[in-house]
């Protein structure tokens, strides 16, 4: 993380550079944001794994909360970045000043983790670098891994589908201004947040199967009433239904990625290696059928995949093996 927050800085990079050393690379933009990326996918996965380890030691379903605080603090940037544009801040001093706050956060959030579980040391894990990799490699070759991964996958794409297109194609499509598409986006976060932070209270009362098919399906329904739907505020509401829907698929994922604690950490990095390529490869294929069918009908894409995503549902309950977090979870 410390690499990446260096790198951010390296974007804002502008010292003149001498005209008799022309073979000196400067930092690039490239450069800061790739380490920036490292760093938040190293700590992406680190916080999935411990969200999973305090799940198991409570004994209920928290890790959707830890993912509505990433939406809140998502509201929060926008709007900090916002702010910073509106008063013309320096871009160098507005990401340095976002870094040292980072930076500082997570420290002490990272010096509140568990210890490190007993359960290596009792087993008597081979800890080897050699070890390490054939364990990495291994996780590759679990059907059910690769399942929930392919889950996540679709769920990453029904969010950040919303995240990436949701506003243009209400502004483009329904003809609506910048701030009231910026305002449906909005409405599309407040569904997401109240799904993450009420959906833990569903999952402990009914467990992950049937929990998680409702809300495939809220989903669908909603992605395909809010590109459909005849009038604005009907659309809206289902940008609100989209929203609620999508909001607990990328982190039960996690959590069924992390239920057997030894092998939690490779296996959280396959599944998020796996999801992740929905937000690398996600916004230009939407963003290309937009320019043959429009931005808002090419979102139907989105129901289309997660109506054959709910035979992929089954797969997250724990193993056998696995203490469930609640007697629920074993749906």
């Amino acid at each position: 993380m410390v690499e990446a927050l260096s790198g951010v800085r390296s974007c804002q990079e502008i010292t003149p550079r001498k005209r008799n050393r022309p073979r000196e690379r400067r930092p690039q933009p490239g450069d800061g944001l790739a380490a920036f990326g490292y760093g938040s996918g190293a700590c992406d996965v680190a916080m999935n794994v411990e969200g999973a380890a305090v799940e198991r030691r409570l004994g209920r379903t928290v890790m959707p909360r830890f993912h509505a605080a990433w939406s809140l603090g998502s509201v929060a940037g926008a709007a900090i970045g916002a702010g910073a544009a509106r008063f013309d801040l320096p871009v160098g001093a507005h990401l340095a000043g976002v870094a040292v706050v980072v930076l500082v956060g997570t420290v002490l959030g990272a010096r509140a983790f568990l210890p490190q579980p007993a359960v290596d040391r009792a087993e008597g894990t081979d800890a080897s670098p050699r070890a390490r990799r054939r364990a990495q490699l291994a996780a590759w070759r679990e059907p059910r891994t690769l399942l929930i991964g392919l889950f996540v996958l679709v769920a990453a794409f029904t969010e950040g589908s919303a995240n990436d297109w949701l506003a243009v194609a209400f502004v483009d499509g329904r003809d609506l201004s910048e701030a009231a598409g910026a305002a449906v986006f909005g409405v599309f976060v407040v569904g997401m947040t109240l799904g993450r932070t009420a959906g833990t209270v569903a999952l402990d009362r009914w467990g992950r199967t049937p929990v998680l098919t409702g809300t495939v399906l809220l989903a669908a329904f909603g992605a395909g009433l809010a590109v459909l739907a005849g009038s604005g505020p009907v659309a809206i509401v289902g940008v609100a239904l989209w929203g609620l829907g999508a909001s607990l698929g990328f982190p039960v994922g996690m959590s069924a990625a992390a239920d057997e604690e030894a092998h939690a950490p490779v296996r959280v990095s396959v599944v998020a290696v796996i999801g992740y390529t929905a937000f690398l490869g996600g916004p230009p294929l939407l963003g290309l059928l937009g320019d043959r069918v429009g931005i808002l009908h090419a979102l139907l894409v989105v129901p289309l995949l997660l109506v054959p995503t709910l035979a992929l549902v089954p797969v997250l309950r724990p193993p056998a093996a696995a203490e469930p977090t609640s007697p629920a979870q074993k749906n």
